[in-house]
This record gives structure tokens, C-alpha cells and sequence, in this order.
């Protein structure tokens, strides 16, 4: 399993000694500079390679970068670095994204602090402003994301608003306007009255809000209803009373018209399906333009739509309202319709869901508006088809079910926005109505009259298009005849729906039914250790370049990757990364001890039969877990690869067989020059096995061990399919002797370095041949003419025999047993008591309960142990 494919750069003797101590800060910058002058992850359309790519979620170029932008490039590194090893040529597609309304809110804020606004410098000059913004602020997440060791392909970094990406967005937008699927409609969207701009309904953020319910009496006498609302302001706008057509409390009613108060407006009483007559009073207000569903109704009965609020909330309507804020009107609306008596009911507060913009966070209010549209349907289902026919897989697979549910329901999209940074509609209007859209080639009509559509595309437009367009599209390519369609995409399920169905529609659309990646491997959201949501207000938002700071690339990396479980939320403490820190010092130091004694690659492996049973053990384990971590990351299953990886090299590595191989190291020979080699083989392939997840210090160990280039540039390691199930149970077995040995010697209060006189019985065992590694590693003598066995431990078919003659004071280690016997007992008496209290089972929440039966648990556990280590005791 070595890998021979790297000429030695002057031999693995010729390798600087490594530092007593590993420093990342000193290790991290000046590698991945090597690794990027040196090309490492460059990707060749030309070469005969098989291809693997991966884009980049491209985030916004306002950003930096957050816990959950390095979780996410953790995953993609790790899969791209492994298939590099592997042999593909891989590339991973950086970028970011122009992020229309928030960058456009970056600069305005800037312009604010020179008492300027945007209509003070005009569109042209404030776009250019915002092309400068972003060449000396915007993009620092880059610097960060070099930082965390991402095998980005720099070379090809792209934006969504540079000249091919834009050429991109004009072609598909001219092809589909064309095809009939982009057109213009009044219809009612999302507002957000501090961006000035439509927001898509994926953009909005519901949360619950304290406000009020105002039942107000519409009509007079025989002929009044009674309708309830929590916006009182748009009463001004309505046009009609709703009913069910089937409710008999209003039959009388429907058709005829009844006074709007305030307004002297007489407004129709219509019968529609829609409203349910459960609820309220089963009478509804109608205000089209000011309400999606109202806005349904009024085009069922020809309603007219009377606009009351303008783009900023402010009442439009002629009267005593005209020119209050939106929630200035509320108050004032029902002040003045409990004047005339017409308030029946109040409730305040009253709870309920309200939509916010997701940027800005202000409330958003249903607008009608002229905006431009994506006729969906066709788009969707083929986007939903090529999951179901299996051209695209879901990971994991559970998540299908919710991007059919939103693909299968998916309403046409409105992707026209108010603003001045983004893609600008390559509409143009003429003076007697005409319209004409203009693709890349094209050229615009002139004259007079003529004048381009203001607005500009949704960000997520031109994302879309991201799996293409960053190769070259339109153009056919030799990178998008290389690399298209992608390998993978990884992602967030919170983008199922912003982004991954947008490509998802876009790719079939634009490159002929071609799908845009093979698989979707879905990920969750990094929370904190107590699986809270970060967020600022809460604060318990962490910067990550902190913690690399502190304890380095390689244990936030390997943190991140140890918590990934497909399609699941992430949480993540300081101590765990501290604890990952530990392990790359770990493998540092295990390393340097293994240099230290001979560990080397060099030459073949010696054949079976003259290597030990524990050679042969590590080596069956070491191929065990090759195979383990090739079906792990095939199934995108990071933290299970994560923890195997850890526990083989921890624990069975550096653990057991460093500590087995002292004796042999320190016997010399050529026993001791084989378990080098081993060792060396063993460490070789454990770091190419590590190096995707944790990379600088696997990359400064595997070149000091080996002298080769790179591990980035290495073989991937594979399974040889050696198997040896008797070294395995015989090395399981000695492990038991130890491990069950040190129990019992840390039971009896005995210090880790005291030696003990003991006899050991391997008789009829395979571990005669390990009695020097078991007196060594746990510290016993030979037994001596006196030896007295006050103990005796039987374990895996051998016996071992204890003198703990004059080792420990029985009188006073009984004593102190004794006492936590009798505190372990009182304990489950206690839990005994609880759970045998049906009033309290009754009352008590389930995790209360939980928690009292773990004591309970522990607390028997506790008693055989303690019962065990008093009878185990030596006369007193």
C-alpha cells in the first residue's frame, strides 16, 4: 500500500527531524502557498484523467467567513482532495456572488455616512460605486477560506457579474423570453418597504409577532358584518366583503352592498369557496391589492384594486390617513372606528406569523405590482423528473420527499427586482408599448421613446446558472465539455429551495436535458454545543478564524467533519475543538517517536510469515479501514468517517501498536527493523487516509517520513485485501489482558508507574510469545520466592496473579470502598424510590424520568464494581 509514485526528493534520511512540539501557525501559511505555486489544484480540461467537480456554493461577496462556511468547505475539501489522490482531475469552482440587495444595502449605508444617497450620485455613478466598494472590501472571505486549506482552482475564479457570467444571464434570459417562459404580470409579491424591491417568497422569513386582532363592524343594522383583521390600514383599500356561498347567515347579504366606514365607499358582499365559515365570524374583508388571497378573490369577481400604501408604507389614500406610516394608520384607523362605534372585539397581543425580509429584517407587506415572471410548471417537473428517474441522487435519501414537495408545488417566480446592483433586464420599452428583448450579440433599438427596463434580475438568476456558466456557457468549451455536468453538489438543505432547484430547472433547460450534478449530498446547519442556532442575538456566534487561531486549521477541520451526519444540524463547542487539537498532537507525536525509532517506507513489506502476530494484526486492521473509509466517503457519511479514522489511529495505532512495538524496538534486531517498516507502512497510509480532513499536518509529516513531494499529489491508499482474523483475535485477546489488568490495578489505587509482583498463565493461549509486552506495559515484576497472589485475574483464557503485599494500605482501602459502597447504595434507593412513585411518574416530564433511571443504572453498576474491587482485596 505504499505509494511509489513521487520520486524522492533526496530521501527519507535526508528529511529535517521534526520539532519536538507541532506549531500550526508556523506550518499552515507557508504550505498552502507551496501547494498553490506549485499548481496542485489547477485543473487541466485536456487531461485523460476522469473528471470530478465540484462548485463552490458562492458566497456573497459582503460575507466573511462563518462556522457554516467552513463546515461546508471542510466536506467539499475533503471529497475533492480524496479524489485527487484517486486520480481524477478534479476541480472545485470558486466564486462569489454579487448579492444584489445586500450588497446594494453594503454601499447605500456607506453613502449614508456621507449624507448621500443613492439618487444623489444616479445609477450609473452608483453602480460604479459599488464595482469599487468591491475591489478594495469586497472578497476578504477568500483570503479566509486560504486560511482553512480550501483546494480551490484560484485560476478560475469567477463572479456572477463578470463579463461571461453576464453573457450567461443575458442568453438564458433571451431563450427563455423567447420560449414564452419569462413574461411581465401585476400580480401581488412580497415588499419589503426598506430595500424598495420585490422579495421572492423564499427570501421571506416568518416568525411570530406580537400584534393585534380588530373585529369591526361593516354595514348597518340587517345589513352589517362583522370582519376581523390584524392589518386595520388596508380597510382603506377594500373593495368587498367575502362569504362562503353556502352560509346562511349572510344569504341575504350577497350581492348587495354595504358602506365601507370612513370611506363612504359602498363595497359588494360577493360569495366565494375560499372563505372558511368556521373561522371568525366566517366573513372576510377583501383588499386586492394589499393581499395575495384577497387578490384571488378580486380577479374571481372582477374586483377593483385600490392601492392605500406606497412603496416605503406610507398611506396613499385621499383623508385624515394620508401620509402616515403603515403602523401609524393602524392605530389611528381603530381609534377612529371605535369613535363610531363599529370596534366589536380587540385582542392584544395577539400572536401571529409574520413575514420578514431576510435581509434587512423589516415587516414586508403583499403588494400588487408589475414585476417579471418565470413560467415554472414545465421547468419544475422536469427538475423533479430527474430525481425521480434516478439521473440525480438525493443524499440522503429522506430528503427527496421535501424537494418533491416544493418542486411538485413550486408557484411561477417573480424575478424582477427594484434595484440598481444586479443584472439588468435586457427588456427594452418602446414609446407605443413595444418590447423587445435583446440577447448578448444583439443590439438595442434606439431612438426616441426607447428606454431599458429599470429593474434587475433576482440574485439567485444568475446562481442559477452557476454549474455552466463558470465553465463557459453559451460558449462550448473544452472545460464545459470536461467538467459539466458536475460530479456533486454539497450543500445546505436550507438552499433546497434558493438555489439547488434553481439549477436544478436551469440546467435541464439550458443544456438540453443534461443534468447539472449527479448527486445533491444535503448537509445541516453548525449550532452551538448546546444545538442552538447561531445568531448574534443570541450570542453565541463564533468566529472561526479564532479558533484556527488558537488550535489551528487541521482541529476545526477535523471537528467539523466529526459532527457531519448527512442531512443533519451540527453542534459545535470550543472544548471539541481543543479535543481535536490533541489529536493532531497526537499523531505528531507518534509520528516523530516512530521516526525516531527506524519507522521507515522504504522496500517491500516483509511476507506474513515473518512478521508477528502484532505486524499482522495492525496491517489486517490498516486495510480494514481503507475499505471502511472508501464506503464512507462514497456515501458522504463524514462523521462516521471521521470517528473510525480517529479510533484506528488513536487507539489502535498510536495507542496499541506503538506501545506493543517498544519492547521490540528496544530488543533491536530484525525484529525491530521489520516492526519499522510495518510502522512506517502503517503511518504512510494512515496520513494519506487522514490528509483530506486534516491536511497541513498530515502533509509536514507524511514528506518528513517519506521525502517525497506532497501528500496532495500521493496515491489514495487501497485495499491489498490482506486479512488475518487469528492475528486479529489474538491482539484482541491480549488487549482484553491489558486493558482488564489496568482496571483492576487502577481500582486498587495503584499508581499507573508502580510495579506489582505478578505470575502470568498463558498456558494454552497464543499470548506466550507477548509476556514481555504485557510485563512491560503493565508494569509487573517477576514473582519472586516470596510471592504471595492476594489476586487473581482470569481474562481471555490466561491467569495473571497479583502480589498486593505491602503495595497498598488494605485496612484504609477498604474503609474508603466501603464508603462508596454505601453512598452508591443510598443513590439507587433513592431512584428505587422515585420510579416506584406513580404519582411522581405521572407528573414528572419524560426527561426527568430519563435522567432518574440513568441513575439508577449507574448506580448498580457502581455497586458490582465496588462489591468486585472489596472482595479482590488482599488480607488485611
Amino acid at each position: 500500500m505504499t505509494d511509489n509514485t513521487q520520486r524522492p526528493a533526496s530521501g527519507p534520511n535526508s528529511a529535517p527531524e521534526l520539532p519536538t512540539q507541532y506549531t500550526p501557525a508556523e506550518v499552515e501559511g507557508p504550505l498552502y502557498e507551496r501547494w498553490v505555486e506549485r499548481g496542485y489544484f489547477d485543473a487541466d480540461a485536456k487531461s485523460d484523467k476522469p473528471p470530478y467537480t465540484i462548485v463552490i456554493p458562492p458566497p456573497n461577496v459582503t460575507g466573511s467567513l462563518h462556522l457554516g462556511h467552513a463546515f461546508e468547505h471542510t466536506l467539499i475539501d475533503a471529497l475533492t482532495r480524496r479524489k485527487r489522490m484517486q486520480g481524477y482531475e478534479t476541480l472545485w469552482q470558486p466564486g462569489m456572488d454579487h448579492a444584489g440587495i445586500a450588497t446594494q444595502n453594503v454601499v447605500e449605508r456607506e453613502l449614508g455616512k456621507e449624507g448621500k444617497s443613492r439618487h444623489d450620485l444616479g445609477r450609473e455613478a452608483f453602480v460604479e460605486r459599488v464595482w469599487q466598494w468591491k475591489a478594495e472590501s469586497g472578497g476578504q472571505i477568500a483570503g479566509q477560506m486560504k486560511r482553512l486549506g480550501n483546494g480551490v482552482a484560484w485560476s478560475r475564479d469567477r463572479f456572477t457579474m463578470d463579463e461571461g457570467l453576464s453573457r450567461a444571464v443575458q442568453t438564458v434570459f433571451k431563450k427563455m423570453f423567447d420560449d414564452g417562459l419569462i413574461y411581465r404580470a401585476e400580480r401581488i409579491i412580497n415588499w419589503c418597504p426598506r430595500c424598495l424591491t420585490a422579495i421572492s417568497d423564499i427570501e421571506v422569513d416568518y416568525q411570530d409577532d406580537d400584534g393585534e386582532l380588530v373585529s369591526m363592524k361593516y354595514g348597518e343594522g340587517d345589513d352589517s358584518v362583522i370582519v376581523a383583521t390584524t392589518r386595520a390600514e388596508t380597510m382603506l383599500g377594500d373593495t368587498a366583503v367575502a362569504v362562503h356561498p353556502d352560509d346562511e347567515r349572510y344569504a341575504h347579504l350577497i350581492g348587495k352592498q354595504i358602506t365601507l366606514p370612513l370611506t363612504g365607499r359602498a363595497i359588494p358582499v360577493v360569495a366565494d369557496a375560499h372563505v372558511d365559515p368556521e373561522f371568525g365570524t366566517g366573513a372576510v374583508k377583501v383588499t386586492p391589492a394589499h393581499d395575495p388571497n384577497d387578490f384571488a378573490i378580486g380577479q374571481r369577481h372582477n374586483l377593483e384594486s385600490i392601492e392605500v400604501l406606497d412603496e416605503r408604507g406610507i398611506i396613499t389614500a385621499h383623508g385624515p390617513f394620508e401620509g402616515l406610516d403603515r403602523f401609524e394608520a393602524r392605530s389611528a384607523i381603530v381609534a377612529a372606528m371605535r369613535a363610531e362605534g363599529r370596534i366589536v372585539a380587540e385582542k392584544r397581543p395577539y400572536v401571529h406569523s409574520v413575514g420578514h425580509c431576510s435581509r434587512c429584517k423589516t415587516t414586508l407587506e403583499p403588494r400588487l405590482s408589475l414585476q417579471w415572471w418565470v413560467k415554472v410548471d414545465t421547468l419544475a417537473k422536469a427538475a423533479g423528473d430527474a430525481v425521480r428517474d434516478g439521473r440525480v441522487d438525493i443524499h440522503p435519501a429522506d430528503l427527496s420527499q421535501r424537494y418533491f414537495d416544493w418542486v411538485d408545488n413550486l408557484n411561477d417566480w417573480c424575478i424582477s427586482r427594484q434595484l440598481w446592483w444586479g443584472h439588468r433586464i435586457p427588456v427594452w420599452h418602446g414609446p407605443n408599448g413595444e418590447t423587445v428583448c435583446v440577447g448578448p450579440d444583439e443590439q438595442p433599438p434606439s431612438g426616441e421613446g426607447w428606454e431599458q427596463d429599470t429593474d434587475v434580475l433576482d440574485t439567485w438568476f444568475s446562481s442559477g446558472l452557476w454549474p455552466f456558466s463558470t465553465l463557459g456557457w453559451p460558449e462550448q468549451t473544452e472545460d464545459l465539455a470536461k467538467f459539466y455536468p458536475n460530479s456533486v453538489l454539497v450543500t445546505g438543505y436550507d438552499l433546497m429551495f434558493f438555489w439547488v432547484a434553481r439549477m436544478m430547472m436551469f440546467g435541464l433547460y439550458a443544456m438540453d436535458g443534461e443534468v447539472p450534478f449527479r448527486t445533491i449530498a444535503f448537509h445541516g446547519m453548525v449550532r452551538d454545543e448546546h444545538g442552538k442556532k447561531m445568531s448574534k442575538s443570541f450570542g453565541n456566534t463564533v468566529n472561526p478564524l479564532d479558533w484556527m487561531d488558537k488550535y489551528g486549521s487541521d482541529a476545526l477541520r477535523f471537528t467539523l467533519a466529526r459532527g457531519a451526519n448527512p442531512g443533519t444540524d451540527v453542534p459545535i463547542g470550543e472544548d471539541w475543538v481543543q479535543a481535536s487539537r490533541n489529536f493532531a498532537n497526537k499523531i505528531w507525536n507518534a509520528t516523530r517517536f516512530a521516526m525516531m525509532n527506524g519507522a521507515t517506507i522504504e522496500g517491500d513489506l516483509p511476507p506474513a510469515e515473518q512478521l508477528s502476530a502484532t505486524d499482522r494484526w495492525i496491517l489486517s486492521r490498516l486495510n480494514t479501514v481503507v475499505a471502511e473509509a472508501d464506503a464512507l466517503y462514497d456515501d458522504y457519511q463524514f462523521a462516521k468517517l471521521a470517528d473510525a479514522l480517529y479510533h484506528f489511529a488513536w487507539d489502535e495505532v498510536f495507542d496499541w501498536y506503538v506501545e506493543l512495538s517498544k519492547t521490540t524496538f528496544m530488543a533491536g534486531g530484525d525484529a525491530a527493523k521489520v516492526s519499522a517498516r510495518v510502522l512506517g507502512e502503517v503511518l504512510d497510509v494512515t496520513l494519506r487516509l487522514l490528509h483530506p480532513i486534516v491536511p497541513f499536518v498530515t502533509e509536514t509529516l507524511w514528506t518528513t517520513l517519506t521525502g517525497r513531494e506532497s501528500v496532495v499529489i500521493a496515491d489514495w491508499p487501497t485495499d491489498s485485501a490482506f486479512r488475518d482474523a487469528a492475528a486479529e483475535t489474538e491482539i484482541e485477546n491480549l488487549q482484553q489482558v491489558i486493558t482488564e489488568v489496568r482496571r483492576f490495578r487502577s481500582d486498587q489505587g495503584l499508581q499507573p508507574g508502580q510495579k506489582v509482583p505478578a505470575r502470568l498463565d498463558l498456558s494454552g493461549t497464543s499470548l506466550a510469545a507477548h509476556e514481555a509486552a504485557i510485563r512491560q506495559l503493565l508494569r509487573l515484576q517477576p514473582e519472586g520466592d516470596s510471592f504471595n497472589a492476594t489476586a487473581t485475574l482470569p481474562v481471555a483464557g490466561a491467569t495473571v496473579a497479583l502480589d498486593l503485599s505491602g503495595t497498598i494500605d488494605v485496612a484504609a482501602e477498604r474503609k474508603r470502598l466501603a464508603k462508596d459502597l454505601a453512598a452508591a447504595e443510598k443513590e439507587k434507593a433513592q431512584a428505587e424510590g422515585k420510579l416506584g412513585n406513580e404519582a411522581f411518574l405521572a407528573k414528572a416530564p419524560d426527561n426527568v424520568v430519563d435522567k432518574i433511571r440513568g441513575r439508577l443504572a449507574k448506580a448498580e453498576a457502581d455497586i458490582v464494581r465496588l462489591q468486585n474491587q472489596i472482595n479482590n482485596l488482599p488480607p488485611a
